[in-house]
């Protein structure tokens, strides 16, 4: 069984939270969320990870990150550009937005050998969450059996503006669906989102959503790479710069196809991320009372 590789998404600049979050420090000691993702992936027994990054952001990224982590890991670069695109498609003009976390993910194929996790760099998880992931892909599974990692919404979810979450179907342990809802808001322990016609839908506290953290078997390289250019000829004519190719796109097709399944890993951690400049001190207090009950020391891998 080859070792798990963990592909960590960090080409994103942050529009909405104003800066490059993915070296942001969110305590005392310089350390950015991806510092405590690769220190609880590197506890699970993850050692190889592939960076996926802009070649706009590739030295301050190496600096504060890579190059810190190269001892630890097998470190992989590589680049999402617009245009990797299957042969025959050309980047539409005026297009600066990036094709999505699908589009994302297969950029790292020449870099990854068998099964794979998938994480976001801004996105702090918890370290039960690679342990899930990491237990799963090493567990010798067919290519074509995947796994998500299912957060419950309430923990989720911001008190400084709305957020987009995928909100998960589940049968007997198994993703039947996801369906992206936008705009959802806190309300006490659950949350609500608006309809088309504006109108708020409740979503319980306790519903499973997609935080984008996956775990993949090999035969996923062939369902992102298959099914771009059907997606391509569907979503280029109606929105030519802003459609994205999502990674729950991928799984629900495959889902809908029956070429795969997708186990679903509970996860109870509380999520935390830093969609808003207003979130960065609740992360910073989460993870300094997380750091008081011992379950991270002040140096990880430095």
């Amino acid at each position: 069984m080859r070792q798990p590789t963990l592909i960590i998404l960090a080409a994103g600049m942050g529009s909405r939270f104003g800066g490059l979050k993915q070296i942001t420090a969110v305590d005392d000691y310089g350390h950015a969320i991806i510092d405590f993702s690769l220190y609880d992936a590197y506890r699970a027994g993850f050692r190889k990870v592939a960076f996926v990054i802009k070649h706009e952001i590739e030295e301050d990224f190496k600096a504060f990150i890579g190059r810190r982590v190269e001892k630890y890991f097998d470190v992989k670069y590589v680049y999402q550009q617009l245009d990797r695109l299957p042969e025959g498609y050309a980047v539409p003009e005026g297009r600066v937005k990036p094709w999505g976390t699908g589009h994302a993910t297969l950029c790292a194929r020449e870099a990854v050998e068998g099964p794979f996790a998938v994480i976001n760099a801004d996105d702090f998880y918890g370290p039960t969450a690679y342990q899930a992931l990491y237990d799963f892909l090493s567990a010798g599974r067919p290519e074509n059996e995947h796994a998500i990692v299912a957060y419950r919404l309430r923990n989720t979810v911001t008190e400084h503006g709305s957020v987009a979450r995928g909100i998960c179907s589940v049968a007997d342990g198994r993703l039947t669906g996801v369906v992206e809802r936008l705009g959802i808001e806190k309300r006490g322990e659950d949350g609500a989102y608006p309809d088309e016609t504006g109108a708020f839908v409740p979503l319980p506290g306790d519903a499973p959503v997609s935080m984008n953290c996956w775990g993949f078997g090999a035969e996923m390289w062939e369902e992102l790479s298959g099914r771009f250019p059907h997606w391509l000829d569907e979503n280029l004519p109606a929105a030519p710069l802003k459609c994205e190719y999502f990674l729950p796109y991928v799984v629900n097709e495959l889902i809908q196809s029956r070429t795969g399944c997708v186990r679903v890993l509970d996860c109870h951690e509380a999520w935390f991320g830093m969609t808003y400049k207003e979130d960065l001190e609740s992360v910073r207090e989460h993870i300094a009372g997380m750091r008081a009950q011992g379950v991270y020391p002040a140096a990880m891998l430095e």
